[in-house]
């Protein structure tokens, strides 16, 4: 199909989605309301919505009397039985998929249930409407020139007891419609490759010969598949094997620690980075403009959300807290109720806002993704914000990273410790564990307060990892590629006792 004609298609339907998203934007509160009561009329005919009587509530408080929040462990039960094979457990429609999230605080496996809603009202209308405001932003954008890179999970599908389970990427490869594969690479053969190896060099061999114009996918694995592209070809950047590339929608991590190592391999001033926040739970929020980094949080795509105050997260005072009562620059536990059939789902990411009108966020970490041993309070937000100063001073590169507690013994203080593998290591690790510190203790006012004369935390210890450690380990709990990430903060040792060991 010639260009202008895709162009003016996306036109007519970019016009078609902006008008529905200015509508949630102006009117958050009553678009959230109004999809908390589709949901709950939607489910009532189910087991858990004759549990809690969904037919006689009337109110948002009604509904959280009724339904208690709770984290994965909590909903297990009710979404094995769905996984099992039985319908109208949590939600009125069959659910076939299942997207398997390993997590990295927790050896089980999580199923997350994938409804036909989901996947048609949040997933694929979510990406379809980034794509509306990045071509909104920017009109001359030539993206159906050519393909999107897509990275996704590493493994197969799997069927057990007639539903399926897999990664969150597969089902939505597997659930594309034909047309979709014309413009992505790798084709979904490559895709859905099982063995990440095998699959690098794959992806290598088939989207150089294609014209790439997009890239999508974790940053940490897309950088060892561009840098696998570099070496390859011999190119010295990017844009020789791929002139008319012009944006990267990255997700999963945070993209602080990998900015500075994306720019040589992108050196264009054009090129463009857009932030998507994408779970196996739900599609929550994209970047929709380009002049900010926050993200949009989307709130017409099957998704209700309520959000808990940090300071009082597990707490006899815990707060639940409204969209409409929520604050700017406060650290929040987000809860969902979802097209899925999560229902009050502890999802265990942490954001804050950074505006009301629109509600747009930042995401700050996961709830167990911290250290508050000693009442520092210290999130992953801080982590990599800190960590990035300190690799511009000192002229650094990090590959990857964790942490965790130094317990205190007897008369000795606590502290942290942090292994950390350097592409290029810094000159003096001394300063640069010190200039950390710093920033550490700028971002964060707890960790401060300990570390004020070392009255309760000693300085940071910083040890250097040997290189491929963390590679080594994801291969070692068969975690390579997809949407699998290093823990990055603990309140135990355990994740980093297994690196060192390994080190």
């Amino acid at each position: 199909m010639p260009i202008p004609i895709v162009n003016s298609i996306a036109s007519w339907f970019l016009k078609k989605r902006i008008h529905q998203m200015e509508l949630f934007m102006k009117y958050p509160n009553e678009v959230q309301e109004e999809l908390l009561f589709k949901l709950i009329q939607k489910a009532k005919g189910t087991e858990l919505g004759k549990t809690y009587d969904f037919g006689s509530i009337t109110t948002y408080r009604q509904f959280a009397d009724r339904v208690p929040l709770g984290n994965y462990e909590a909903k297990s039960q009710d979404i094995e039985r769905t996984r099992s094979g039985e319908n109208n457990i949590i939600w009125p429609t069959p659910i076939k998929w299942f997207a398997k999230s390993s997590g990295t605080t927790n050896a089980q496996s999580k199923f997350l249930p994938v409804s036909p809603e989901s996947l048609e009202h949040c997933h694929y209308a979510a990406g379809k409407d980034l794509l509306c405001t990045y071509l909104h932003n920017h009109p001359d954008s030539q993206l159906f020139v050519g393909k999107s890179l897509r990275l996704g999970g590493s493994k197969t599908l799997y069927e057990d007891k007639g539903t399926v389970y897999g990664d969150l990427s597969a089902i939505l490869i597997d659930n594309m419609p034909f047309w979709a594969e014309f413009s992505s690479t790798p084709s979904n053969e490559v895709s859905l490759l099982s063995d990440w190896n095998i699959k690098l060099q794959a992806i290598v061999d088939e989207t150089t010969k294609e014209n790439v114009t997009s890239l999508a996918g974790v940053p940490s694995w897309m950088l060892v598949l561009l840098q696998e592209v570099i070496g390859t070809t011999r190119a010295s950047h990017l844009h020789e094997i791929w002139p008319q590339l012009e944006v990267y929608f990255h997700g999963g991590v945070s993209f602080d620690p990998y900015v500075d190592q994306y720019k040589p391999l992108l050196p264009r001033n054009d090129f463009r980075y857009y932030e998507i926040y994408n779970a196996s739970e739900g599609f929550f929020a994209f970047q929709d403009r380009s002049d900010r980094d926050d993200l949009l949080l989307l709130l017409d795509y099957g998704v209700f959300y309520e959000f808990i105050p940090m300071d009082t997260y597990k707490t006899d005072h815990e707060k639940i807290l409204l969209l409409s009562e929520v604050e700017l620059g406060v650290n929040y536990a987000m809860v969902i109720t979802t097209n899925a059939g999560l229902w009050r789902y502890k999802i265990g990411d942490t954001l804050r806002f950074t505006s009301r009108d629109p509600y747009r966020i930042k995401i700050s970490g996961r709830t167990r993704h911290h250290i508050n041993v000693f009442g520092e309070e210290l999130i992953i937000e801080n982590a990599e914000r800190a960590l990035r100063v300190a690799s511009l001073v000192h002229n650094a590169e990090i590959v990857d990273y964790t942490a965790g507690p130094i317990f205190m013994e007897g008369k000795n203080k606590g502290g942290h410790q942090w292994l950390i593998e350097f592409k290029k290591e810094p000159k003096d690790l001394e300063a640069f564990s010190t200039t950390l510190d710093q920033e550490l203790m700028a971002a964060n006012s707890d960790y401060q307060a300990k570390r004020a004369g070392n009255i309760t935390l000693n300085p940071p210890i910083v040890q250097t990892a040997r290189p491929k450690l963390f590679y080594d380990w994801l291969e070692r709990n068969q975690k390579l590629g997809g949407q699998h990430k290093v823990p990055r903060l603990s309140n135990k040792r355990d994740f980093l006792e297994e690196l060192l060991q390994l080190n």
